[in-house]
C-alpha cells in the first residue's frame, strides 16, 4: 500500500500542475488546426451520425428503446465511450511520448497519464452539456435525476485514470502494449450496451455486465433519458465496479513505482 500511498501524494501536491498542463496539452492538440477546439466536437458528431445510420437505420430500422428513439439512446451512451477509449489510448502513450521531457527534472511521473486524461475531460463535458440540451429540445427534459452525472463523470474520469497508470507503465516496459490496448477497447465497445441493448436477463447482458463499460453507459442514460437512481437499483453492480477501480488503481501505483525509476534503461 506505499505504492498507492505515493501516488496520491502526488497527486494531491500535484493538483493545480494537472490543470495546468491538461489546459495546455488541449491548446497543443489543437494549435495547427483551422477550427481549433471545435474538432473536440466535431469528431464525435461525425462518429455519432455514421453509427447512427449504420445501427439505427440499417439495422434496427430506427426503432425506439425503451420509448427513447435511437439516436438520443446512442448519444447518451456514447459520448462517454469517447471519452474512456481516447483517454486511455492516449494515457497508455502518456509515459513514453512525455518521458523525454522531463527526464531530468524532478516531476512526479505517475501525474502525466492523469493531465493528459484530463485534457480529454475538457471535451468531454462540453459534450454531455451539448447532449443535454439537445435531448430537452426534443422533450426529454433534465430532472432531479441528472445530478448523478456527479457521481458518473468523476467515476468514468477515475477509472480511465486507473487503467491508464498500469497501461502507461506496461507501455514503456512492453511497446506492443499500445496495439494490445487498440484490440481489447475494440472488443470492449462491441461487447457494451453502447450501439445495441441485449434483452434483458439474458446470458448476453449478464456476460456484459462484467464490463464496466456497461456500468457507465447504463448509468449515464439513466440519469438523462430514464429516469432512474441506478447506483441504488443496481448496487451489486455498482460496487462491483468500484472494486474494479480500486484493484486497477492499486495494481497500477504498484508496477508504476516499482519501475518507473528504470524507465531511462528501458526507453
Amino acid at each position: 500500500m506505499k505504492s498507492v500511498a505515493i501516488v496520491l501524494k502526488e497527486h494531491i501536491k500535484s493538483f493545480y500542475l494537472i490543470q495546468r498542463l491538461a489546459q495546455f496539452q488541449l491548446k497543443l492538440s489543437n494549435h495547427s488546426n483551422y477550427l481549433g477546439l471545435a474538432w473536440e466536437m466535431i469528431n464525435p458528431a461525425i462518429q455519432i451520425l455514421v453509427y447512427w445510420f449504420v445501427f439505427g437505420f440499417g439495422i434496427r430500422s430506427n426503432s425506439a428503446i425503451d420509448g427513447i428513439p435511437f439516436i438520443y439512446w446512442l448519444l447518451v451512451g456514447i459520448s462517454m465511450w469517447f471519452f474512456m477509449n481516447q483517454g486511455i489510448l492516449e494515457g497508455t502513450k502518456s509515459i513514453t511520448m512525455k518521458y523525454g521531457q522531463v527526464a531530468k527534472m524532478n516531476f512526479p511521473l505517475s501525474i502525466i497519464p492523469t493531465y493528459i486524461i484530463t485534457s480529454k475531460l475538457y471535451g468531454h463535458l462540453a459534450l454531455v452539456i451539448s447532449i443535454v440540451i439537445l435531448c430537452a429540445f426534443a422533450g426529454i427534459t433534465p430532472s432531479i435525476y441528472i445530478v448523478q452525472l456527479f457521481i458518473y463523470i468523476p467515476f468514468a474520469y477515475l477509472f480511465t485514470i486507473s487503467v491508464s497508470l498500469l497501461t502507461s507503465t506496461l507501455g514503456v516496459i512492453v511497446r506492443d502494449t499500445q496495439m494490445a490496448m487498440q484490440a481489447l477497447l475494440r472488443v470492449l465497445f462491441y461487447a457494451s450496451p453502447i450501439l445495441w441493448p441485449p434483452e434483458p436477463g439474458s446470458l448476453p447482458e449478464k456476460i456484459m455486465m462484467l464490463n464496466p463499460i456497461y456500468f457507465i453507459a447504463e448509468s449515464y442514460r439513466s440519469a438523462i433519458l430514464f429516469k432512474e437512481w441506478y447506483f441504488i437499483t443496481h448496487w451489486e453492480l455498482a460496487l462491483y465496479n468500484v472494486f474494479v477501480v480500486l484493484f486497477f488503481f492499486v495494481v497500477g501505483s504498484m508496477v508504476h513505482v516499482r519501475y518507473r525509476d528504470y524507465f531511462a534503461d528501458f526507453m
